[in-house]
């Protein structure tokens, strides 16, 4: 099968068309409508096998994630997901693998209402970008910049069990076949909080998605913002998966510094706390306040039961030598 062939099987024509895309896969261009009064949010990200998943992952489970990671950058800036495009770097065409991939891929963007509007096919290691693309109210975007000193520091969800995942198939821990399906799968399909995204709008200070551990992505608020915080571990939510698997002890680095959770980590002032914490619930979202903004330069400082938590691993960062 030759490129313009696997365009035409796998993507021109499958999946939802929306009104607001004129012209879609099929030309050097896709051409599309923006509303007036909004803003364009646009993310990138290239996810590299053996790198950013394993070779064995399953194609579907693949297809999901690679759009799963863009749709969690848009909703940390409270944007509504729309278009998308792939660039598809791969080793031989496999008919089986790209029937399973795509319709991993096609199946999540149909739930968040997303048109795949083209892309690039090409040979070599296996490696995906994607770059997807969503609508904001115009100045209504959430950003890093906007905590201010007293806001509310809130998590969407556990963390820590993308990480679990990845270190009970590495390091071979123990842990039951419930539970290592229950974590795979949360590394596997990762749900990212495009309702809750855009519930924030207008309530919330700041906010960011959990990519590269809690720790990393409270630092880049923090910094941005120009302020201090304070977290209580023991506040941070985990999962049932976790609690079985590993100690209060153990489960820290993975929680606090691992990454790869996509939930939606945020400011809220008090004045909107109450307001804010009762429309997630309608979503199914209940967020937990783990700490608070203090005043200060973009330091933060960890605690559990009340004293002071050293936790010297860091959330990960491409081209680090540690």
């Amino acid at each position: 099968m030759k490129e313009f062939e696997l365009i035409n099987r796998y993507f021109k024509g499958r999946g939802i068309t929306r009104r607001d895309v004129d012209l879609g896969i099929g030309d050097d261009c896709a051409l599309v409508s923006v509303p007036e009064n909004s803003q364009l949010a646009i993310t990138t990200d290239t996810l590299v096998c053996g790198v950013h998943f394993f070779e064995d992952i399953p194609p579907r489970a693949l297809g999901h994630r690679v759009l799963a990671v863009n749709l969690s950058d848009l909703a940390a800036m409270g944007a509504e997901p729309t278009w998308v495009s792939l660039a598809l770097t791969l080793p031989s065409v496999d008919l089986e693998w790209l029937e399973a991939f795509t319709e991993g891929l096609h199946e999540i963007a149909e739930y968040y209402n997303v048109q795949v509007i083209g892309g690039d096919t090409t040979q070599g290691p296996l490696t995906i970008t994607v770059c997807a693309k969503g609508i904001i109210p115009k100045g209504k975007a959430l950003t890093r910049s906007g905590a201010k000193v007293g806001d509310w520091i809130f998590v969407t969800g556990p963390l820590g069990d993308a990480g679990l995942a990845i270190e009970a198939r590495k390091q071979g821990l123990n842990i039951t076949p419930e539970n290592k399906q229950d974590v795979e799968k949360r590394f596997y399909f990762p749900t990212p909080r495009v309702a809750a995204g855009q519930v924030l709008r207008g309530l919330a200070t700041s906010a960011i998605d959990v990519s590269d551990g809690l720790v990393a992505d409270l630092g880049h608020i923090l910094r941005k913002s120009n302020v201090n915080a304070t977290v209580q571990v023991e506040k941070v939510p985990v999962s049932e998966a976790m609690k079985a698997t590993l100690s209060e002890q153990e489960r820290w680095p993975y929680v606090l510094s691992y990454g790869d959770d996509y939930e939606l980590l945020f400011t809220v002032s008090d004045t909107n706390k109450s307001t804010l914490a009762n429309k997630l619930k309608q979503y199914g979202v209940e967020a937990k306040c783990v700490g608070q903004i203090l005043a200060g330069n973009g330091q933060l400082e960890l605690t559990l039961r009340g004293q002071k938590f050293a936790l010297p691993a860091r959330g990960y960062e491409h081209f680090s030598n540690e």
